[in-house]
């Protein structure tokens, strides 16, 4: 079976991805995924010129932590919003999940699985979504049709897991209790403004 590396970028956090070859692939320039950037400190590294991140969007099940757990933190922009996971040794971004276990889906940043040295091209493939892009510091190139084909050869297998029991693979939660593997930490209102009045 096909692997991927992840890891942080201090290498205290490692462990793969399974599948590489059923991913989507993906720019998001939301507000939130910079706000995501800035509040770790990382908007250099994590994000390009327009403001984008790339991400990777795959199956929790398809994602294997071998060490570091430990060092695995959670925070929510605010209360209704996605768990956004990182390594709290290195503040590295590692993904973001829905709240809701049930959907199976997490969107890795490239940032852990670029930490490896391994190219993400030869693994993934190329780019073939860019979301949100109204929300881009300038125009980007984004392909409409290509976008839609993605998200349509991708969300099945979501929905899928739903129905089959599958959803309940994952290493970001406690499937038992339906609860994250740890306790989000959630921005106040203040700080939510301050984050995002400085992107």
């Amino acid at each position: 079976m096909n692997t991927h590396p992840l890891q942080c970028r201090c290498g205290t956090l490692k462990g793969h991805v399974s599948h590489p070859e059923r991913v989507a692939r993906g720019t998001c320039y939301c507000k939130d995924c910079q706000a995501f950037a800035h509040f770790l400190g990382s908007s250099a590294e994590t994000l390009d010129e327009a403001g984008g991140t790339d991400v990777i969007a795959t199956r929790p099940g398809n994602v294997t932590f071998t060490q570091g757990t430990e060092a695995l933190a959670c925070m929510r922009l605010t209360n209704k919003g996605l768990l956004r996971w990182y390594a709290s040794c290195c503040n590295t971004p590692i993904g973001n999940t829905p709240p809701d276990l049930r959907m199976s889906f997490v969107g890795l940043t490239h940032d852990c699985l670029d930490a490896a040295g391994q190219p993400l091209d030869a693994s993934f493939g190329p780019t073939t979504m860019w979301v949100m892009t109204k929300s881009a510091k300038r125009k980007v190139d984004a392909h409409a049709l290509s976008t839609i084909a993605t998200m349509l050869r991708f969300m099945p297998g979501v929905l899928l897991a739903r129905f089959t029991g599958g959803y309940k693979t994952t290493p970001f939660f406690d499937v038992a209790k339906g609860t994250p593997m740890t306790i989000p930490r959630v921005l106040t209102r203040e700080e939510h403004q301050q984050l995002m009045g400085s992107l």
